[in-house]
């Protein structure tokens, strides 16, 4: 019954084609048969094997994982600018002054182009004036209530249903192997929570982000933490690496990434014995969406040499080697 459901959630999207018997039910169902899946097996039975030299302790096997584009998708724009942008339109009444001021007219207006043709710039006004200001819980409050009613206009699916199955499928593994996993996100660390944790099984506590900076404030009594509009720390880049050795303290074995936001993390990473790095490689235009070189969000090009050149770094190509996205 397993391969027949395997089977009808590629029909449903492709083709019949033989890359249904692909898919085996008992082990990573949404992964075929490949490169890829026999790698990511062969690195955990090597690590937990203690009989070989390339075992891995316990307490020393930590995997790092970014988010966007990598456990879920991040095209046309990261789904975190899709929240901040409904939030300036209820905010709006609030906020008269933002039908003539850049770039709140241009949310307001629907014209997307012209946000984000303002760059970091632009998208950092956003993002702050609508995550500040208010405590930790009210606006987690009020990402719970977006990312339960929002949809995805291409897909017309709730944004967490565009998480992919097939890394959903590779946390359990590794989880079940006794690899603690960490998300280490370009996205907002307090947005990721507010939701990660049941999606991804993976704790508030593993979840790195960047941040803005926050106020702890007595308030007579009744302790709370605010949120306020400066940046406390970008992780992207290098800065994953850095915010990995402040908040987890141990070099990864295992990081997982799909841009060069993910190069670093992914170069500390394999810079020791027994580790591995492995790209989510977006190739599928039907399934998902392709890009790699080009593209302004996701952008893979200096990771992608490397994977060419590194025997211990797999990219993963979405369209041959997933049986399902989502």
């Amino acid at each position: 019954m397993k391969t027949n459901l395997c089977a009808l959630a590629i029909l449903s999207t492709l083709s019949f084609s033989a890359m249904a018997v692909d898919c085996d039910p008992n082990l990573l169902p949404s992964w075929k048969d490949g490169s890829s899946k026999t790698a990511l097996l062969n690195y955990v039975e090597n690590s937990t094997d203690e009989r070989k030299d390339s075992f891995v302790p316990v307490a020393e096997r930590i995997a790092v994982f970014d988010n966007d584009g990598t456990l879920w998708s991040e095209k046309p724009y990261y789904f975190q600018l899709a929240y901040a942008f409904d939030q300036v339109k209820n905010m709006a009444e609030q906020h008269p002054e933002w039908k003539t001021q850049e770039p709140f007219k241009f949310v307001l207006e629907d014209d997307v182009k012209s946000v984000l043709a303002g760059g970091e710039e632009a998208l950092l006004e956003i993002v702050t004036a609508t995550h500040s200001g208010m405590t930790v819980e009210e606006y987690q409050a009020t990402v719970t209530n977006w990312i339960a009613a929002a949809k995805d206009p291409r897909f017309e699916k709730a944004y967490t249903e565009l998480t992919y199955q097939p890394m959903k499928e590779m946390l359990a593994y590794l989880q079940a192997n006794d690899f603690k996993t960490y998300i280490v996100s370009g996205g907002g660390v307090d947005f990721m929570r507010a939701w990660a944790p049941e999606v991804y099984n993976i704790p508030a506590e593993q979840i790195i982000g960047s941040a803005l900076k926050y106020q702890y404030d007595y308030n007579d009594g009744q302790p709370q933490v605010i949120k306020l509009g400066e940046i406390l720390t970008i992780d992207d880049k290098a800065g994953k690496v850095e915010n990995i050795q402040h908040i987890i303290g141990k070099k990864p074995v295992l990081a997982v990434g799909n841009s060069d936001g993910d190069h670093a993390m992914m170069q500390w990473a394999t810079s020791q014995p027994n580790s591995m790095a492995m790209i989510v490689h977006h190739t599928d235009a039907e399934r998902e969406w392709q890009y790699d070189r080009k593209s302004s969000v996701g952008h893979l090009d200096k990771a992608m040499d490397e994977a060419n050149q590194r025997y211990n770094w797999h990219l993963i190509d979405m369209k041959n080697e997933w049986c399902t996205i989502y």
